[in-house]
């Protein structure tokens, strides 16, 4: 990542209101913490990439949570869970679950999909990404709203591979 793309990434986080975009690649580790009146960037060289568990944590607008159907999976259904396979975002950005405003959405709760699939779309910076399944297997869960922002391996949709 250089210089340009770095900054082009400090603007996106300023724009988009997020307290704090952490971003890790290869040996490379970005934390991006904004504030009142101030931007705070640090950048980390590790000698080994490190893996952290992610937890999902509810998403939040406006102080106060998003609807319960995108709400992450409450703690009794978490034993429950252990057999889904999470689809996460590979970038931050704007999530859209249709591929135009007049069309229906990629994917819904108990349709099946094969490793390939699109599953929805992903703005970043004017840019469209689309984010494809890499397994084959049944949606059991949505876990995030259309046109809401994600961050880097956010949890998006739970799979049941069976």
């Amino acid at each position: 990542m250089d210089l340009k793309e770095i900054q082009n990434l400090i603007k996106f986080v300023a724009k988009s209101g997020a307290n704090e975009v952490k971003l890790e690649m290869g040996d490379v580790k970005i934390t991006i913490k904004t504030g009142a009146e101030r931007h705070e960037t640090n950048y980390f060289q590790q000698a080994a990439p490190v893996s952290m568990p992610v937890q999902a944590q509810p998403e939040v607008q406006g102080g106060t949570p998003v609807a319960a159907d995108s709400a992450p999976v409450e703690a009794n259904e978490a034993d429950d869970t252990s057999k889904y396979i999470e689809i996460k975002s590979p970038i931050i950005g704007t999530l859209y679950r249709k591929p135009s405003p007049d069309k229906p959405v990629f994917v819904k709760v108990g349709d099946t999909i094969e490793a390939g699939d699109t599953v929805c779309i992903i703005e970043a910076m004017k840019l469209f990404n689309e984010v494809e399944s890499e397994v084959s297997g049944k949606i059991v869960k949505v876990l995030i709203e259309d046109s809401s922002p994600v961050e880097f391996d956010q949890p998006l949709f739970l799979i049941d591979p069976s």
